[in-house]
């Protein structure tokens, strides 16, 4: 893998990074702080003909501890290419800020989980509610995120660009790194 001068070398699992990245908790703690607000992403998967497919999603108010659930209907073609095994991402942007998780996507029809995870806003998606019968969630289990964060919002970035112009010396866009999870 290469990285920027800027960027942090991924860590994996609970063991402290040589280079002093973040552990897999502090690197959890950054993507929970990153998705803050978001509630939409682009849930993207691979079609039966190996095209990519990307599609906006309501990311479900879980407490991000490495998945990211979405509801949907058994139906639909993500959840097709899901059971055939297409791998997932989802990515979100923010006025300072991109994160993009990837890793491995199932379907699950527990009604008990659905009922826990239901809201207003999938109420007007599923208007029959938590029972009804095509509705299933997708659980995306991330397995690596890579994320930018430029801290200070649109003023710090633009900023940090007419500094570049003026001196000479290559952007410096924040924060940026890849890590396991």
């Amino acid at each position: 893998m290469t990285t920027a001068p800027h960027e942090q070398t991924p860590t994996h699992d609970h063991a402290p990074a040589a280079d002093d990245g973040p552990t897999r908790e502090e690197a959890l703690a950054k993507v929970r702080e990153l998705l803050g607000d978001h509630h939409l992403a682009m849930l993207t998967t691979l079609d039966a003909s190996g095209a990519l497919v990307s599609r906006p999603m309501g990311v479900q108010d879980a407490g991000f501890d490495g998945d990211l659930w979405f509801f949907t209907t058994t139906g639909s073609h993500k959840v097709a290419e899901i059971r055939a095994g297409s791998p997932a991402n989802a990515s979100f942007a923010g006025s300072s800020s991109w994160l993009s998780l990837s890793g491995t996507a199932e379907v699950l029809q527990d009604r008990a989980r659905i009922e826990e995870l239901w809201n207003p806003v999938a109420a007007a998606w599923f208007p029959d509610g938590p029972s009804t019968p095509e509705l299933c969630l997708v659980r995306l289990r991330a397995e690596s995120a890579e994320y930018w964060d430029s801290p200070g919002g649109r003023v710090a970035t633009v900023l940090s660009l007419v500094k570049s112009t003026v001196t000479g010396q290559a952007y410096d866009g924040g924060e940026n790194a890849t890590v396991d999870l």
